[in-house]
């Protein structure tokens, strides 16, 4: 089934021509259901019809003959889209695009992000028989979606990926393995680029056996996720994955999958997709414990040969994330990004 079916809409938050107090047009916020034949029939069976945030800049409704880029955005682990979109959601993105793209930082764009929290808490954007095949739903399913019901520039130099944390991993992922769809990238404070190694002992030993969601704290429900993108199994119900350890010992054939994921490994088998890019740029806090393995990345990325910006700042991996979105994100997207 490749046509892709539009649910309906659970929510539209109509902040166009309602004026802010200093005057300023906001954009729009919609948030649908989009359906993506690369999520059914997943064997956790996640949801199919995830919720997607679409913000449309200010001049969206008053320009009908206008087309915009996009930015495809992606939020970190145990996030949501509700959590970056809204004017109650933590991240308060549709607030700081408006203050951004009335000012003049940044040009209009639409900003997409959809919900990747599962049983989990996080997809880890990767293609898997357990979760989803999300890359496919995002880099076909979701930008198919986009460019049919919005006023698009349907080209891959009008599209971005931006992402924190889990999304930043999505977007190098993504970045490297769809450069038919996506021309640029920034990635914030990323995870999972080389450090994680599986490790074994008795609490590995006590993850094999669990048997049910209410024997998962938040420690092995991280491991459990990147286990299920990074290691299906469909024959191992009742969560259809390989743990990396069997008798709370490593076993190198499921290690092997952990660490063939992550963009470390990748990179030099994708670097061709990377030069394909028109801008990279990677970002970590001065003070986030991944500044190490984001920084190794980059030193590989200038290796190969790879442009890009390395940038650092005050901050960890939890704070700034806002602010940087919007002083430093969407000015690049606004630089990079096909307008016309």
């Amino acid at each position: 089934m490749n046509r892709i079916v539009s649910y309906l809409t659970t929510m539209v938050l109509c902040l166009a021509a309602a004026a802010s107090v200093s005057g300023q047009v906001s954009g729009t916020l919609e948030r649908v259901n989009v359906f993506g034949p690369s999520l059914a029939g997943n064997l956790l069976d996640q949801p199919d019809a995830p919720e997607v945030s679409v913000y449309l800049p200010p001049g969206y409704a008053a320009n009908p003959d206008r087309r915009y880029p996009v930015v495809y955005v992606l939020h970190g682990y145990s996030g949501t889209d509700a959590g970056w979109f809204g004017n109650d959601s933590r991240m308060k993105a549709n607030l700081t695009a408006d203050n951004v793209m009335g000012e003049g930082t940044s040009e209009e764009m639409i900003l997409v992000m959809p919900n990747c929290n599962n049983m989990f808490n996080g997809c880890m954007y990767v293609n898997s028989a357990a979760t989803g095949y999300w890359e496919d739903y995002i880099a076909d399913d979701l930008v198919g979606y986009i460019d049919s019901h919005y006023r698009t520039i349907p080209d891959r130099m009008a599209r971005g990926l931006a992402g924190h944390s889990m999304g930043g991993y999505g977007v190098l992922l993504i970045g490297m393995r769809r450069p038919d769809v996506f021309s640029a990238l920034y990635a914030m404070s990323s995870c999972c680029l080389n450090e994680y190694a599986p490790q074994g002992g008795e609490r590995a030993l006590a993850m094999e056996q669990i048997k049910t969601m209410d024997d998962l704290d938040r420690g092995a429900l991280r491991t459990f996720a990147v286990t299920a993108a990074w290691s299906p199994n469909p024959d191992k119900p009742p969560f259809y994955l390989d743990l990396p350890t069997r008798d709370g010992k490593i076993v190198p054939e499921y290690a092997a999958r952990f660490a063939a994921n992550s963009p470390q490994a990748m990179l030099p088998s994708h670097v061709g997709s990377l030069l394909k890019m028109t801008a990279i740029t990677m970002e970590v806090g001065e003070q986030d414990g991944l500044i190490t393995a984001n920084r190794t990345l980059s030193d590989t990325m200038t290796r190969y040969g790879i442009a890009h910006d390395f940038l650092t700042y005050e901050g960890d991996h939890g704070n700034r994330i806002a602010e940087r979105f919007g002083t430093h994100a969407l000015p690049f997207f606004s630089q990079h990004l096909r307008r016309h």
